[in-house]
């Protein structure tokens, strides 16, 4: 019987062993998509205590306490630190075969050499250890002990990015750059907040955004912005791909509506978001950007939650619309035209899994090698049986060799060890392969594979 979490955790032989051991386990690592807050590495913020630095913000841990009976107050409300850990840590045993079972003892391990198995009984004594620890584990100082040459934040067009240029300044060795998010400026349900949107986001841009038209132009000025401060990708956010015919005429009838607080038809908002969409995809080609899209959550399912946490509170899950007509027609459009930037298109519900692989076939074109991506296991689909089914897919309908690997996705400076995870798990399933006479048992390019997927490929694709 092996030993949780030992120096072999997860390699299942003695192949797999070898391709992490001596080629995954110390390549650098870019993590180009998360949400950490610039403003904690300007800052070199230092942690009070484990409890701010591992399970503030971290929705999927609220989800798991949630579901084990513990009160709201002891997750996200005024109860003090040390009771918020505690109840976690008595969480934790029932959270077996659930990642984060996976998830919470790497993190516990690496970086703060704790190898005991975390519950209520032992939580006094390991919320001292790691918060003994904390002083030297800045955030910068985290970034450093987890190798990451380069990571990319989500930011919102409005941002002044003044904590990307106060980093750069610094000359911090890891490359801090921001990734252009504006999920706000299509969000045309409400037509008071779009209108608050459109205010704010005019002051960034020195605008006044008064017609459809205007609002391109605001939205091109930041997109410069971020270009001039290192910016090379975009993130959407989207709960189902949109493709929509659109005018011009109908375009700015449809904002003076949203101008004047009337809400958009399921059609127009369509149009709107589409259009909106693409002309911001285009300056993506034109400038040689990445642009991403997560597609597939269905957010905000608890209003009561949401009313009282706002966004981001632990109430998403796995929508189920119809992805691959308006994805196909999406992308199409701008190919036809040669304005399809490099692509990575994240997918939240498994059963879409081919889908997607196969779709991004349909658009390679010579020009970059892998340049449409199939990204990797997202959201909840970030741990071992999602990871394997995405990477399974990828090799069935493309080449995983081309894959630009692993990303974080998280808000905690802790969650570095999930790209350890990935690579134990990439590891894993090519040893198996290969003891399995699958694949032949040549290291050397199987290392290679291993090394490009882990780090080489996102270097040369994203060229930061």
């Amino acid at each position: 019987m092996k030993t949780f979490l030992s120096e072999d955790f997860l390699l299942q032989t003695e192949t797999a062993k070898r391709l992490y051991f001596d080629f995954a386990k110390d390549m650098p690592v870019i993590d180009y998509h998360n949400h950490l807050p610039p403003d904690e590495i300007a800052d070199n913020k230092q942690f009070q205590n484990i409890t701010e630095a591992w399970l503030k913000g971290d929705h999927y841990k609220w989800r798991a306490m949630r579901a084990n009976g513990v009160n709201e107050d002891q997750i996200t409300g005024s109860a003090d630190d040390f009771t918020k850990f505690k109840v976690w840590a008595e969480t934790v045993p029932y959270t077996m075969r659930n990642p984060l079972y996976h998830w919470t003892h790497m993190e516990l391990l690496n970086p703060f050499g704790v190898k005991e198995v975390l519950n209520g009984g032992n939580a006094a004594k390991v919320y001292e250890t790691c918060n003994a620890q904390l002083p030297r584990f800045t955030t910068k100082a985290l970034l450093q002990h987890f190798k990451v040459d380069a990571l990319c934040t989500t930011d919102d067009p409005s941002d002044s990015l003044e904590h990307h240029i106060s980093i750069r300044q610094q000359g911090f060795a890891v490359k801090v750059l921001p990734t252009f998010r504006p999920d706000k400026a299509i969000a045309v349900e409400d037509p008071a907040a779009f209108q608050a949107y459109m205010k704010k986001l005019g002051a960034a841009a020195n605008t006044d955004i008064n017609s459809y038209s205007a609002l391109l132009d605001a939205l091109k000025k930041r997109h410069d912005y971020f270009h001039a401060q290192g910016g090379r990708l975009s993130d959407h956010g989207l709960n189902f791909f949109i493709y929509a015919d659109f005018t011009e005429a109908a375009l700015e009838k449809s904002f003076a509506a949203l101008m004047a607080g009337k809400p958009l038809s399921a059609a127009d908002a369509d149009m709107f978001k589409s259009a909106t969409l693409h002309f911001i995809c285009t300056w993506n080609h034109e400038k040689g950007w990445t642009q991403q899209f997560h597609a597939g959550a269905i957010r905000n399912n608890n209003s009561r939650l949401l009313k009282r946490l706002g966004a981001d509170a632990g109430v998403d899950s796995i929508g189920d619309w119809p992805m691959a007509e308006a994805m196909s027609r999406f992308f199409d459009r701008l190919d036809k035209n040669d304005q399809l930037a490099k692509t990575i298109v994240y997918n939240l519900n498994p059963s879409h899994n081919e889908v997607y692989a196969t779709m991004v076939g349909n658009f390679q074109d010579g020009t970059v090698a892998g340049k449409m991506q199939f990204g990797s296991g997202w959201w909840f689909l970030d741990q071992k049986d999602g990871m394997e089914k995405q990477m399974n897919t990828l090799s069935n309908m493309g080449l995983l060799s081309r894959f630009v690997g692993m990303l974080t996705d998280s808000r905690s400076f802790l969650s570095y060890s999930r790209h350890e995870y990935f690579r134990r798990i990439l590891c894993n399933l090519i040893g198996n392969d290969v003891e399995n006479g699958e694949l032949p048992a040549d290291i050397p390019w199987l290392g290679k594979m291993v090394q490009d997927i882990c780090y080489n490929n996102a270097k040369a694709y994203f060229n930061f």
